[in-house]
């Protein structure tokens, strides 16, 4: 199996797990496993939830049990490549009281404030899960050189917005939540609205870049989004 083992989570679920690490092929096997149930649900299964390392099978135990499940699991192929996903553009304020803590990543990096946004800035990032609070993407994996553990006080507020790191994570706080990320800018676009379907601009395998952006532009933006001229679809900037 792709999978190394199978636990019971509950009395209705079973989380395959695929490794321990943050790493990309491990990843795209668990998005081989989870496009493959996805497209054709054993019987039963009510849920699929992809994470880094982990797939998540919700099943209803009035319809079905576990042993089923994992008997349907076991009896299926899990071939052929895994989508790019879509490319999700967040534009970044930099710095200043948004990103508070760019100077000191900076300094702990040993390089400029502008290298750390350079690099940050400068490639695609993976979403490997969503959620810590709704909306909260997980992506990796960021350049080694700013790659940084957690900050050993967390901050019981951090603002709606805010872009962070963290060890070889980089994220965004869709609402006012405590964190314990390394806060380097912020964006103006709202990330979770609940009202939409789905509720958030990206879903697990799309890829998110982050394009800096001035304190005038960010305020443009910002405006612009209060006022509804702008939705998420403008965000979107396609597959390479």
């Amino acid at each position: 199996m792709p999978w190394t083992r199978a636990l019971p989570a509950g009395d209705a679920a079973v989380l395959l797990e695929f490794g321990t690490t943050i790493d990309p092929e491990t990843n795209a096997a668990v998005h081989r496993v989870f496009r493959t149930l996805a497209a054709d649900p054993p019987a039963g299964v009510t849920g699929l939830i992809p994470a880094y390392a982990t797939l998540l099978v919700e099943f209803d135990p009035t319809v079905t049990t576990r042993a089923q499940v994992l008997a349907d699991l076991a009896g299926r192929r899990y071939t052929g490549g895994v989508e790019a996903g879509r490319r999700v553009v967040l534009p970044v304020l930099y710095g200043g009281e948004g990103g508070p803590d760019l100077e000191e990543v900076a300094r702990a990096a040993g390089i400029s404030p502008d290298e750390v946004v350079r690099l940050h800035a400068g490639q695609d990032y993976r979403v490997y899960a969503v959620g810590f609070s709704p909306g909260f993407p997980f992506l990796g994996i960021v350049p080694e050189a700013i790659q940084l553990p957690r900050r050993a006080s967390p901050r019981t507020r951090v603002p709606k917005g805010s872009v962070a790191i963290a060890g070889r994570q980089t994220g965004v706080y869709p609402a006012d939540s405590p964190g314990g990320w390394h806060l380097i800018g912020r964006t103006p676009v709202p990330l979770f609205e609940l009202g939409r379907t789905p509720p958030v601009p990206y879903q697990v395998g799309d890829r998110v870049r982050f394009r800096p952006v001035d304190a005038a532009t960010y305020a443009e933006l910002a405006e612009r989004w209060r006022s509804g001229q702008l939705s998420w679809e403008a965000l979107v900037d396609g597959v390479d």
